[in-house]
C-alpha cells in the first residue's frame, strides 16, 4: 500500500519566501549597479563641482583687504586660468598700488549660483552667480551693492577655474 506524502505548509511557505528575497535582491542589485554607472549622475556631479567652484571663484574675486592684500591677489590668481589669469599676474603691481592707497576692504557673500551651460568634453562651463559685496573705505559706512556676474570656467588639472568674469546684464529686453 503506497502512502500519500503530504508537505508541510511551513516548508512551503519558506521555500517561496526565500525565491522572493534572493529574486528581490538581485533585482536591488542591478538597481544600484545601473545607478551607480548611469551618465545622468555623472553629469550631475560634474555640474556641482563647477557650480562650487565658481561660486567660490566669484567670490574669491570680489573679496580683498588692503591689510592682507597678498594673500588676496594670491586667491585671485590661484582661482583663474587664461587670459584672466594672465591679466591679474601683469596687473598686480598697480593694482596692489591702488588698494593700498584706497584702504579698502570688500567682502563678498554668495547669495545664489546656477550653471548656465557645461560641456563635460570640452571643460567649460558656464556659471551666473548673484552676490551681495560689501566694500569698506577708511571713512563713511560701508556700500553693499548686489549685483549678478557671468563667469566661464575652464577645467584644469587643478579643477574648475575662472577663465573669464564679467557683469551680468541688467533689465529686460523684451519691448
Amino acid at each position: 500500500m503506497a502512502r500519500a506524502k503530504t508537505r508541510n505548509p511551513l516548508v512551503i511557505a519558506a521555500t517561496a519566501l526565500a525565491v522572493v528575497a534572493a529574486g528581490a535582491a538581485g533585482w536591488g542589485g542591478w538597481q544600484r549597479y545601473d545607478a551607480a554607472h548611469d551618465d545622468a549622475a555623472s553629469y550631475a556631479q560634474a555640474r556641482d563641482d563647477a557650480l562650487a567652484a565658481g561660486e567660490q571663484a566669484v567670490q574669491n574675486m570680489n573679496t580683498l583687504d588692503h591689510r592682507t592684500l597678498e594673500k588676496g591677489l594670491d586667491s585671485w590668481e590661484e582661482s583663474t586660468t587664461g587670459d584672466l589669469h594672465r591679466q591679474l599676474v601683469g596687473g598686480r603691481d598697480a593694482f596692489a598700488e591702488q588698494i593700498v592707497a584706497a584702504k579698502t576692504v570688500s567682502t563678498a557673500k554668495v547669495l545664489s549660483g546656477a550653471v548656465t551651460e557645461l560641456d563635460e568634453r570640452a571643460g567649460r562651463a558656464g556659471v551666473m552667480v548673484a552676490l551681495r559685496v560689501t566694500v569698506t573705505a577708511p571713512k563713511g559706512d560701508p556700500a553693499v551693492k548686489e549685483s549678478r556676474m557671468l563667469g566661464t570656467l575652464t577645467r584644469t588639472s587643478e579643477g574648475w577655474k575662472l577663465s573669464a568674469l564679467g557683469q551680468a546684464p541688467v533689465g529686460s529686453t523684451a519691448g
